[in-house]
């Protein structure tokens, strides 16, 4: 299997160790704080999630509406930046990340690829969707980007499944992850994260079946 990006120690490849949200089971999700702890923890990658408001701006935040994580209600489409405050841009996570890590963003509705892409410019990033048109679109815009086709559930061919989003990698919900998928995504090229993995004996279990990383709101038990 070709090396995707994992660290190699003791002679053995790793998996790489992704902050879910920043560092969520510690600090509120999205947060600049939460991103912030997770890069302490020395993650090769954080995850976050990208809307657009009313008024254009791609915003970090993983609901499509604001009341679970905010003291504001409604769909973050329907509201300008100004009325989600808390909300860090894409833009200020970027450059609060800086290069200390890569960042997986995930595409959470149809249209933003261009504008993310382009944000991105030439920082390292994944680009992550169960909108698998949106990838289709980032690889139209940017042919060598890394692209992850999120899969929930056990599709009869999840190779398959990612190929015909032409990603680079798999991520799989861990209640979904079997090692049969594993073995098929990685024969077909495709590396695998799988989320959210957060009580030890979870994250064992994942690293035996081989995946290609880890994603967790508590990164400082990752491996």
């Amino acid at each position: 299997m070709e090396n995707h990006g994992g660290l190699r120690l003791n002679g053995m490849q790793r998996p790489l160790r992704i902050g879910h949200r920043g560092a969520a089971g510690l600090a509120a999700e999205n947060t600049l704080a939460s991103i912030e702890l997770a890069l302490s923890f020395g993650v090769d990658i954080v995850e976050i999630d990208v809307h657009r408001s009313r008024d254009g701006q791609l915003l970090v935040m993983h609901d499509e509406r604001v009341d679970r994580t905010t003291t504001g209600t409604g769909y973050i489409r329907d509201l300008a930046r100004d009325q989600i405050p808390t909300a860090p841009t894409l833009a200020e996570v970027l450059a609060a990340v800086n290069g200390k890590a890569a960042l997986m963003i995930e595409l959470k509705v149809r249209g933003i690829a261009e504008d993310v892409v382009a944000q991105a410019g030439d920082s390292r990033v994944y680009f992550a969707s169960f909108l698998h048109s949106e990838l289709l679109r980032v690889r139209e815009l940017s042919p060598f980007a890394k692209t992850i086709a999120l899969i929930d559930g056990v599709p009869v061919s999840p190779a398959a499944f990612a190929l015909d989003a032409q990603a680079t990698h798999a991520g799989i919900g861990f209640d979904s992850l079997e090692r049969n998928s594993v073995d098929a995504l990685h024969a077909a090229g495709i590396a695998v994260f799988t989320w959210t993995v957060d009580d030890p004996r979870d994250i064992a279990h994942a690293v035996a079946l081989g995946v290609d990383g880890l994603i967790s709101n508590f990164p400082d038990r990752l491996p």
